[in-house]
């Protein structure tokens, strides 16, 4: 066996291979482009022309890199950054070369202990970067939504009372339209109505009258420059706020496209209150590789909802896990904060916690963890969420810990 240290940038990486006693037998750098991949797997197979006698040891398990050594047929082993820091001398010296050389170490000293890389299949791992990529467009929209409204305030206040959301798309529409105090006060409330009428208002006629007396009521004005400046920054806002909803709601029709082509989506989908999105991201983050956890409690440790415990003589507290898969956590966070609002077991779980002192989040991590353990026995054994079978089995656990 062979073991290979790579320290990956974006421009080039740093290879080392050392053999099974420690000896280094190459040490070179590549390009990152498609010339130095090939050279990287030419040097290997002079070594060994059988690639599967290579680990590979990295500190990413996404990339083109990665993508390359899995279609060579090379055993990719990603390790965690803090794991090659507390590997570091005591010196702290740190460079490239260094880097592939601990590592190529690390795999030659615990290959036993580390996980080899086994990539999701192509549906989940799609599923996976569409629901992140528009995890990242839903914060840039919150992002345009708070300066917007940051905006109104500045010379246009008023406006933010109109609708009930200051991004619903007549929202958005009715600001193009009447995007200064006086505009909006120069209208009528027929005009009013027949424009809230065309986008298709629940109550186009009391809603234009309430826009009317909101806007005549005596307001705090802003001065003309203020006026003119902030007004086109708003209809600037507007305009990419709903560039960015459209994709997201794109997304959307993308992310439960592919969701229904999974097997597993049903299990996900019988998940209370998991609704449109979040059914998708939980399949996506857990995967669909049965032999890729060994029990719940790996799972609860990678989506951040199990504790850390820190003990130290007669000091001892849990805190929250920071080394984990954030987007996991999450959609687990996320989740268990919708079921309180339908599952009595979940709300009585999370209101028992919050009397104990638990904070907000304290408690839903707590409870995010008890369905972690409840999903896993889902996906482990191809079933959908039964409440009746859960409470049976709580009820079995706690009459044998009594």
């Amino acid at each position: 066996m062979y073991f290979v240290g790579i320290d990956w940038s974006d421009l080039h990486h740093d290879v080392a291979v050392f053999n099974e006693k420690g000896q280094e037998l190459k040490y070179f750098t590549i390009p990152h482009n498609r010339k130095g991949m090939e050279l990287l797997k030419e040097r290997l197979l002079s070594i060994d022309p059988e690639p599967e006698n290579f680990a590979c040891l990295l500190e990413t398990k996404n990339g083109l890199l990665v993508q390359f050594l899995l279609e060579a047929g090379f055993p990719v082993y990603p390790l965690n950054p803090k794991v090659v820091d507390y590997r570091r001398k005591p010196s702290g010296a740190k460079s490239d070369p260094i880097d592939a050389r601990l590592l190529a170490n690390i795999g030659r000293s615990d290959l036993a202990q580390l996980k080899r890389l086994k990539p999701d299949t192509e549906l989940i791992a799609e599923l996976k970067m569409l629901t992140r990529d528009q995890d990242s467009l839903i914060q840039e929209s919150t992002r345009l939504t708070n300066k917007l409204i940051a905006c109104l305030k500045e010379y246009y206040p008023v406006a933010l009372e109109f609708f009930s959301k200051p991004t619903l798309p007549v929202a958005l529409e009715f600001f193009k339209l009447y995007p200064t105090p006086d505009l909006v006060r120069e209208a009528t409330v027929p005009e009013m109505a027949a424009f809230l009428k065309k986008h298709k208002h629940p109550r186009p006629n009391q809603t234009a009258i309430s826009i009317w007396q909101k806007a005549h009521e005596p307001q705090l004005q802003a001065s003309a420059p203020t006026v003119r400046a902030k007004c086109r920054l708003m209809l600037a806002l507007v305009r990419q706020l709903e560039l960015v909803q459209d994709q997201i709601a794109a997304y959307d029709e993308e992310i439960n496209r592919l969701f229904q082509q999974h097997s597993d989506s049903r299990i996900f989908a019988s998940l209370p209150r998991a609704a449109e999105r979040l059914a998708p991201r939980l399949l996506a983050e857990w995967g669909d590789d049965r032999e890729r956890y060994e029990n719940a409690a790996v799972v609860q440790a990678l989506a951040g909802t199990s504790p850390v415990l820190f003990q130290s003589g007669k000091y001892r507290f849990a805190r929250q896990r920071r080394s984990c898969v954030k987007p996991f956590r999450r959609a687990m966070h996320l989740f268990a904060f919708q079921s309180i609002r339908q599952v009595s077991w979940a709300r009585e779980y999370y209101d028992t916690k919050r009397s104990q002192g638990k904070t907000h989040h304290e408690a839903l991590r707590a409870l995010a963890n008890i369905w972690v353990r409840i999903i896993f026995a889902m996906w482990k054994n191809r079933t959908c969420y039964d409440e009746a079978t859960f409470l049976t089995a709580r009820a079995r656990h706690l009459s044998r810990a009594a």
